[in-house]
């Protein structure tokens, strides 16, 4: 971690204000980062996955509870999502809500489970879910940027406060490193799920 205290110099609350811009901006951007690993963990590449059900809630004893609190959800192979209620009764509910959510499957309910077959994905629908993943991107790597803007901001009001310049000129550098490294990562997972998408 750094420490934005220069040589022959004791620590003042200035250059502990720093330190916590810096810690801030990187949380935050680690949060961008982890949202995006929710979104894109929503877009469906075709390959089943018991996240692709993530959004679907069901009406349980009269809560609306997240579908993964109530049952176990399993992908026996690459085509198929097998939902196993942890109370028989909750069948029906289940695969109404599945309905319900819209995401495009049409679940079957044998009476013990419940199976989803995911359809194979279209040419085009795989654009289409490519342009979502890049839109998603941008809209992370603008939420970095904010937390940069932000964090430089908020480093040369404290410079005008009397914080040293050399130390608020390393901030910068270092929020820059963060934001770099940050800007990277989402570049590689984008990559990674197009290359997901596209594979067929």
């Amino acid at each position: 971690m750094i420490k934005f205290v220069s040589i022959n110099q004791k620590p003042t609350a200035m250059n502990e204000e720093l330190d916590f811009l810096f810690e801030e901006a990187n949380e935050k951007m680690g949060k961008s980062i982890t949202h995006l690993e929710k979104e894109l963990g929503k877009i469906r590449a075709g390959k089943a996955n018991p996240q692709m059900l993530e959004s679907v809630k069901v009406d349980y004893y009269g809560v609306m509870t997240p579908l993964s609190q109530m049952s176990n959800i399993n992908t026996p192979d690459p085509r198929s999502i097998i939902v196993q209620p942890w109370e028989k009764n909750m069948l029906e509910p289940v695969e109404r809500a599945i309905m319900a959510a819209n995401l495009g499957f049409n679940p079957q309910n044998d009476g013990t489970l419940i199976r989803i077959v995911v359809p194979p994905l279209t040419e085009e629908r795989r654009k289409d879910l490519v342009k979502k993943v890049k839109s998603e991107a941008e809209s992370t790597k603008v939420s970095i940027r904010n937390i940069r803007r932000e964090a430089i901001d908020s480093a040369k009001k404290l410079e005008k406060e009397g914080a040293p310049e050399d130390l608020v000129k390393i901030l910068e550098h270092n929020v820059q490193e963060i934001t770099n490294e940050h800007t990277d990562k989402v570049d590689k997972m984008v990559e990674a799920k197009e290359k997901d998408i596209m594979t067929i």
